[in-house]
């Protein structure tokens, strides 16, 4: 197992937003310090100070955490209800549960399956999923569990139903590292944790196959990649992370795949870290990223 860290012993993370109005800091540090609680790093921000949303995240270190968290969080709902405010507390020695569906392309997943392997994502990863077996072997080199769970033809709710039975109370979150299956509607009401996709930043422009020579033939100067939560609407969901590199009129469109690839992997590894640390606050079809 490697070594987390991002997750110390005895500190907490406490996200915290809802309508601005004086006092909100004074009242959660203040809830912290009379906690025995000692703020380690808060970041804040108001998108408008009279009347608009508040955004805050606070780690604190408190002695023996885990046998005063409920006593905290009773706290939190005393303070923070009347005010109007949503929270949410976590143990940050606890590292979230990552599943990853995944198709033929292995950029992204390796990307991930590394960076956990070295100790810089706070997350286990309890399963791969695919629905093509060519990345079998790799997975298994990481000792991360993989299971097959064809998708053929246009009814997919049978793989669907697959996958939730793998990871219903298993995961935290599910990532698709460049899963190319439209995922319905049922299964994000049924699964019931947040999912992240990772895609070429061509959307709208070059849509459906062979998107890198639809870039080329057209002649792009910048190649890019959008990581963002997923939601009913397909490929609208809210923003977590951008990137984006320069290209020239000398590049195949092998070598824009192959520049897109580095962006999207690095995009989409950044995003599942500043969601396993509690940086994102989701308001609306937008995020805060407290990086």
């Amino acid at each position: 197992m490697p070594t987390l860290p991002h997750a110390p012993a005895d500190h907490a993370c406490l996200i915290v937003h809802g309508p601005d109005q004086p006092g909100l800091v004074q009242a959660v540090s203040g809830l912290i310090a009379r906690n025995r609680g000692n703020i380690v790093t808060l970041d804040q921000y108001s998108d408008n100070p009279a009347g608009g949303a508040f955004f805050q995240r606070v780690v604190f270190h408190r002695p023996d955490l885990a046998a005063a968290i409920d006593e905290i969080d009773a706290d939190l709902h005393a303070t923070l209800t009347p005010l109007g405010m949503r929270w949410r507390l976590t143990d940050q020695s606890i590292p979230k549960r990552m599943g990853i569906l995944v198709s033929t392309s292995d950029h992204c997943l390796l990307e991930l399956l590394w960076r956990h392997r070295r100790g810089e994502l706070p997350v286990t990863i309890p399963m791969v999923i695919s629905n093509h077996t060519v990345t079998a072997d790799d997975v298994r080199s990481f000792s991360v569990p993989f299971f097959h769970v064809p998708s053929a033809g246009a009814d997919k709710s049978a793989a669907e139903a697959k996958i939730l039975d793998l990871v219903r109370g298993n995961v935290d979150f599910l990532v698709l590292a460049r899963y190319m299956q439209i995922i319905s509607e049922d299964f994000l009401d049924a699964v019931g944790v947040p999912v992240i996709n990772i895609h070429h930043s061509f959307l709208p422009a070059f849509v459906g196959a062979a998107p890198y020579r639809k870039a080329k033939e057209r002649g792009v100067k910048l190649i890019g990649a959008t990581s963002h939560y997923v939601t009913r609407e397909l490929d609208a969901g809210p923003i977590i992370e951008q990137d984006v590199t320069r290209v020239d009129h000398s590049m195949t469109a092998g070598d824009l795949q192959a520049r897109g690839a580095d962006v999207e992997r690095a995009v989409l590894a950044r995003a599942v870290q500043w969601h396993a640390e509690d940086r994102i606050i989701r308001h609306g079809n937008h995020t805060i990223v407290f990086t």
